[in-house]
């Protein structure tokens, strides 16, 4: 699939998203979000699509943020609706019941970033520059930014980076925990289509529902999300994955799973 600014294809359980304008740095506006949304929203429903790499076109940028020429010209309820929407797509990615990744291969900033934070892992090559410079042109990080950089890497980093506008590089960000891992760009896509795979080869609702519990439980107090664990950890036995991975671990053979 092609809609101009973003590029789709899906191979062997995969699907690859990429933000395709290159001659701005992929940079996001309202056509590319609603399109992502839409997308999104198929590919939630489509059930031989397990997991979603989220990529930039070109060498320079994954995504540069929201599109200043946009921002220059717009009302404050305009600004306000497009970063309504960028929630939207963020929260879509979050809750799609798929394994996300973000291949962030050049710079990925302010909205950009934000699209990254999204997703539940992230991988960079060497030379990406990841920050939030909202402060710099007068702004917030209001696309989900404020709230999910300080549950990724603490709220005192989080603070530094988004009250200086600061950029950093991959292997600070992987330092931080901003980035699981730092790869040569020629290997990008295939780290990531390794990790996802490591990743689709465990038990299907089992993988769901923890990430279910992790997102959750981070808007829980300590012992909520305990609790949360302890009912999801009882709904996966009530699953036929469950039997085949325990009497696949007492026979010391791999197990088979079905994904229910």
């Amino acid at each position: 699939m092609s809609a101009g600014s973003l590029l789709y294809r899906e191979e062997q359980g995969i699907g690859y998203i990429t933000l395709n304008r290159p001659e701005v740095l992929n940079a996001l506006n309202r056509d590319m979000l609603s399109g992502l949304l839409s997308l999104l929203g198929e590919i939630g429903t489509d059930s031989s699509v397990r997991g979603i790499i989220i990529t930039g076109a070109g060498e320079k940028a994954f995504s540069a943020g929201a599109d200043i020429q946009f921002l220059t010209a717009a009302s404050a309820h305009e600004v306000r609706d497009l970063a309504r929407l960028a929630i939207d797509v963020n929260h879509a990615i979050e809750t799609l019941g798929k394994v996300s990744v973000a291949a962030i291969n050049g710079y990925a900033l302010g909205g950009g970033l934000e699209l990254a934070e999204a997703c539940m892992l992230r991988l960079a090559v060497p030379q990406a520059q990841m920050g939030h410079p909202e402060v710099r042109i007068g702004a917030v990080a209001g696309w989900g930014g404020t709230t999910r950089l300080p549950r990724l890497i603490g709220k005192g980093r989080a603070a530094e980076l988004l009250l200086t506008g600061r950029q950093i590089t991959a292997p600070e960000a992987e330092r931080f925990g901003l980035v699981n891992k730092v790869v040569p760009g020629t290997d990008l896509l295939g780290e990531a289509e390794a990790l996802l795979r490591e990743i689709l080869s465990q038990g299907p609702v089992a993988v769901a529902l923890t990430w279910e519990a992790v997102h959750r439980g981070l808007n829980m107090t300590a012992e909520e999300s305990a609790l949360l664990g302890a009912d999801y950890f009882g709904l996966a036995a009530s699953t036929e994955d469950f039997r085949e991975g325990t009497k696949a671990f007492l026979k010391k053979v791999k197990p088979s799973f079905k994904g229910r």
